[in-house]
């Protein structure tokens, strides 16, 4: 069975997204690494990020300013290769667990579940490196689409086993941006 080697990072859902990005500015030192409207991205150390916040009032807006989507959306964990992931996919198909949002997000390539309770768990792998990913999410490509591009796990899976080489797995598919799924919890 094949563990991930790290936790990578936490997404918060926010109706207070300047008071948060604050937040977690001070408390942690961190720096944004990318901001819209909708999203910020923070880190503190050499990943690419370790929150994301996203603003309810413009993803879901009109809420009554009660608790309802705020908290934590979702938690991530980096596995050390691209074979370690695809793998893990096949295990959990094998036992009916299946991915609700298999999508490539530039700097990673991402499969995320839900448990019984229908918490929001993210695996994936880092695409680019430390600095690649910095850069990329200060770039144009992420700027353009934050969210990704959705893949299908059983080709990547497929190709895997085949032999094919990590860097033709991890590459940014060809696709038109994508929408943010409700399934996901980013919309209303």
């Amino acid at each position: 069975m094949t563990s991930p080697a790290r936790l990578s990072h936490i997404v918060y859902m926010t109706r207070r997204y300047q008071e948060m990005i604050d937040w977690y500015v001070h408390v942690f030192e961190a720096e944004v690494l990318h901001r819209n409207p909708a999203l910020a991205f923070l880190t503190f150390d050499e990943e690419n990020h370790r929150f994301a916040i996203a603003d309810l009032d413009v993803l879901k807006p009109g809420g009554d300013g009660g608790r309802g989507d705020i908290g934590v959306n979702h938690v991530a964990f980096t596995y050390a290769g691209v074979g370690d992931l695809l793998e893990t996919y096949a295990r959990l198909k094998a036992a009916g667990i299946r991915p609700y949002w298999p999508i490539h997000h530039g700097i990673t390539l991402s499969l995320y579940y839900q448990d019984p309770d229908e918490n929001r768990v993210e695996l994936q792998v880092d695409a680019l490196s430390p600095d690649a990913a910095r850069d990329f999410l200060g770039g144009p490509v992420f700027a353009a689409n934050p969210v990704g591009v959705p893949v299908d796990p059983d080709a990547l899976l497929a190709a895997y086993r085949a032999g094919a080489d990590e860097t033709s797995l991890l590459g940014l598919p060809a696709g038109a941006p994508s929408p943010i799924p409700e399934a996901h919890g980013l919309t209303a």
